[in-house]
């Protein structure tokens, strides 16, 4: 495409969070969340309420975003790290805006191996989250040590994997929401203005370690933080009826104290909020620069967090607060299509969203992606959710009303009537009533096995696999807590 061609396309500004919950907006609902930044994209465009995280784990996740595919096409529903599957030979989201003429950068959390791979980016400031399994040079810690505090972001003595809390240690400046938004202020402001820009923005949080700003911590204090709720299939005392890979889930997590889990919900929340004060500045640069008019932009999480919910934490789990992502599409000025103040509720994925943005800015979509334009007339009948394998997997089939789980370990299966139960407090798997729902859902999951899950099937049936034991929990390395790094680590076979 030839530069006064493309110079005409809009801009894309795409910002992808890390677990957090579809639930957690002010305009979903949500009784204690401030995210009025967040709230006003999506009355300035089109909230989808149905919209799916297909593998929730941050990966995997990221790569259904990136190439436009599922799990089953691009070939990770593992995520081991390192060594990652190798990325699929498919034109990536970046690579596919530089293709037709746009400079394309990343900031922030990219989640791929190796971690400083460009995946078609120009170039990507990278927030490493203290990770080096691949040697890298972070440029997050980079400017921590510019700023005079090398190799101290975990100082706060908080894991990436835990939800313990306290607030953040060092300047405001240096939190890495707060480095993220400049970053990428910098690259808009510093953008080649005869070509439009493919910005991608992953903010770590909500995603813990916990430790927000003293001030956003402040901001909640008087505010009555929702409790955690449990199902009549998840209350405590009903373990030997779980599931075994939940059983397996509680037993990493000590029971917490209402007073507990209301405390850590607030620090999420204070994270929450930190973001979107943060996307106004992001707002902010583009209306300075005088392309906001012009630009498309995504609101996202690669999946959300079961905080508490049913006596679960963080993700892998295809129960709503999990696999249920805010997904929310401002247009340009006056686009049509898009629209505003608009919620549809049509089944949408991460997949979709490498189609929808190349179909907004009218360039053509890879025969590769599986996913659909969500501004287009196809709709999904229903949406397949797959991660892990052998004993540890699990398998969704969501349609518009009804989610099917299945838990091959055990051969275990769950059914919620999302329409009347939207928090899927009730198991209907064993009601008469629904036996029609179950069966022909369960058919459907039957279909979209592959690979070493028709282990599971046994003349046309599930059978699964046998149950096996939960073992006591024995967490030696606090969920994979960081320590100093400072000198910073060379070798990268003395990984965490």
């Amino acid at each position: 495409m030839s530069q006064s061609a493309s110079k005409h396309r809009p801009n894309v500004l795409l910002i992808v969070t890390d677990h957090w919950p579809g639930a957690l907006l002010g305009v979903a609902g949500h009784p204690a969340i401030h995210t009025p930044t967040i709230d006003q994209l999506a009355d300035n465009g089109t909230r989808f309420t149905r919209a799916y995280s297909e593998i929730p784990v941050c990966g995997p996740a990221r790569r259904c975003i990136m190439t436009g595919t599922s799990p089953r096409a691009h070939g990770d529903r593992l995520f081991k790290f390192p060594p990652c599957t190798p990325m699929p030979p498919f034109p990536t989201l970046a690579q596919t805006f530089r293709n037709a003429g746009y400079q394309a950068f990343g900031v922030g959390k990219n989640d791929v191996f190796p971690q400083r791979s460009r995946i078609g980016f120009d170039d990507v400031l990278l927030d490493g989250e203290g990770r080096y399994e691949s040697g890298i040079v972070d440029d997050y810690e980079l400017f921590l040590g510019d700023e005079g505090f090398p190799g101290q972001q975990f100082m706060h003595g908080l894991s990436s994997n835990e939800y313990i809390w306290r607030p953040w240690h060092l300047p405001e400046h240096c939190h890495v929401t707060n480095w993220a938004t400049n970053q990428m202020c910098r690259t808009i402001r510093r953008r080649d203005p005869q070509r439009p820009g493919f910005w991608y923005i992953g903010y770590r949080h909500p995603h813990p370690p916990l430790a927000p700003l003293r001030e956003y911590l402040e901001m909640y204090r008087d505010i009555a933080i929702d409790d955690a709720f449990d199902g009549e299939w998840s209350r405590q005392g009903n373990e030997a009826a779980l599931p075994v890979l939940i059983r397996d889930d509680r037993a990493l997590h000590e029971p917490l104290s209402r007073e507990n889990v209301r405390a850590i919900r607030r620090a999420f929340y204070a994270l929450c909020t930190h973001v979107d004060h943060q996307i106004r500045l992001l707002i902010g640069t583009l209306h300075q620069e005088g392309i906001l008019d012009n630009t498309i932009i995504v609101f996202t999480s690669d999946h959300g967090d079961m905080l508490g919910n049913h006596g679960l934490w963080a993700m892998s789990r295809f129960y709503e607060w999990s696999t249920n992502i805010p997904l929310i599409v401002q247009g340009v000025a006056n686009c049509p299509r898009v629209g505003h103040h608009r919620t549809d509720g049509r089944l949408v994925a991460l997949q979709d969203l490498m189609p929808t943005l190349l179909d907004l800015a009218g360039l053509e979509i890879p025969a590769c992606a599986t996913g659909q334009s969500m501004f287009g007339g196809a709709r999904r009948r229903y949406l397949f959710g797959e991660i892990q394998e052998h004993q540890r997997a699990t398998r969704m089939i969501r349609t518009e009303r009804h989610k099917l789980i299945y838990y091959p370990a055990g051969n275990r299966t769950q059914l919620f009537d999302l329409q009347n139960d939207p928090d899927e407090l009730r198991d209907l798997s064993a009601s008469s009533p629904h036996s029609g729902i179950r069966d022909e859902l369960m058919q459907t999951l039957i279909s979209e096995l592959y690979g070493n899950d028709l282990e599971w099937i046994k003349d046309g049936r599930l059978e699964g696999l046998p149950d096996y034991e939960v073992q006591p929990c024995v967490n030696r390395s606090l969920l994979n807590q960081r320590g100093t790094f400072w000198p910073p680590p060379v070798n990268p076979k003395a990984r965490i």
